[in-house]
């Protein structure tokens, strides 16, 4: 059976990023509406096929990548949080929320967790197994209580002011976490430390590393590689 990334792929939804790295990240100008279009019918075919049921358990067979597993960051260094200068890390969860809150990195792993084995989609092709453990969006959400008027989340970085916004309903998935642990162990700054956002539906530059804030919002907006050209959905 044709699975559901299969399907995407065949049916052409990465046309707008095939186009893109196939010039530069806004692609020329001449192709600017077929991108535009090709987004906004990957979106819509994507939100179709979203379901909150829908699990990933990671590749059948496929090892854990370990040391493998490719860092990636936009800052010219591998961005480390530095007390001295900055304070103890926390990370906020803000907006248009009834309660927000600042959280430690004790306060955040004292919360509900969970850990799981699941795949993460690059849109360069590749395909690599993690374990993560963390915190639930959802739980945090709990906490928070969105005002109704809240339909997306941006998550946002000290990588250089990186930051990608989401549709709430992703962002509530099950499987979308506020990961502080791959495979057993802390995050090492290569891979997001103190905290990451991770989720197999989504792809890799959707989920935002070294994340200081969560902030809910009543419209959408973009993100670091969203406002260069990629698809703003990005989803699996």
């Amino acid at each position: 059976m044709m699975n559901r990334r299969r399907f995407l792929t065949l049916g052409g939804l990465s046309l707008s990023s095939a186009l893109l790295l196939a010039c530069d990240s806004n692609g020329p100008r001449a192709a600017a509406p077929v991108l535009r279009a090709a987004q906004r019918w990957n979106e819509k075919v994507e939100r179709g096929l979203f379901r909150h049921t829908s699990m990933d358990a990671g590749s059948p067979g496929a090892p854990l990548a370990g040391g493998a597993f490719p860092k990636y960051f936009v800052s010219d260094h591998v961005p480390m949080w530095d007390e001295g200068t900055r304070g103890p890390w926390s990370l906020e969860v803000s907006g248009a929320v009834r309660r927000p809150v600042r959280l430690s990195l004790d306060a955040l792993m004292r919360l509900p967790s969970i850990t799981q084995r699941v795949d993460h989609f690059c849109v360069e092709g590749w395909t690599a197994v993690a374990v993560w453990t963390g915190v639930r969006v959802s739980e945090l959400a709990a906490m928070v209580q969105p005002e109704p008027s809240a339909r997306y989340v941006d998550f946002q970085s000290f990588d250089d002011g990186y930051h990608e916004s989401w549709d709430l309903a992703s962002a509530m998935h099950p499987q979308t976490l506020v990961a502080y642990g791959m495979d057993g162990h802390m995050l090492g700054a290569g891979h997001g430390a103190p905290a990451r956002v991770h989720s197999p539906i989504k792809l890799g530059y959707k989920c935002t590393k070294y994340l200081t804030r969560i902030e809910f919002l009543g419209e959408r907006n973009g993100g670091y590689w969203s406002d260069r050209g990629y698809e703003w959905y990005g989803g699996v």
